[in-house]
């Protein structure tokens, strides 16, 4: 468990590290201090939401954004939701160097949220 992040909604740690690469599970857009608290309302909302997660949990574990080398973003409206998503998404990385990413669009999230996000990293030396 990392203070300060969100908790769980499942059985999982919020990150695991092996020989410096750091396996982030995806982030929802829960509050980390209320997770009873509904769920911020659109995507855009969403996205920041699942975006500071993450970097509450880097920060829990002495990384940030620069360490990100690959995202996975998975939508439930993805022809709805892409664009706003893309615009909150990038809005925390550096135009110069943003990580890999994959997206794709799903059934269903948790909580029916709209967007969820996973992060790989890497702890350099």
């Amino acid at each position: 468990m990392i203070p300060g992040a969100p908790t769980p909604v499942a059985p999982f740690s919020h990150a695991v590290e092996a020989d410096g690469w750091v396996y982030l599970t995806g982030q929802m857009p829960t509050w980390p201090d209320d997770d009873s608290r509904p769920l911020p309302e659109g995507v855009d909302a969403q996205t920041r939401r699942v975006m500071d997660n993450l970097v509450l949990v880097l920060a829990g574990i002495g990384l940030d954004l620069s360490h990100v080398v690959q995202a996975r973003v998975y939508l439930t409206e993805f022809k709805r939701d892409y664009a706003a998503m893309n615009a909150a998404y990038a809005s925390y990385f550096s135009a110069i160097r943003r990580p890999a990413r994959t997206c794709v669009g799903v059934t269903g999230l948790a909580r029916d949220a709209l967007v969820e996000i996973d992060f790989v990293a890497h702890r350099a030396g």
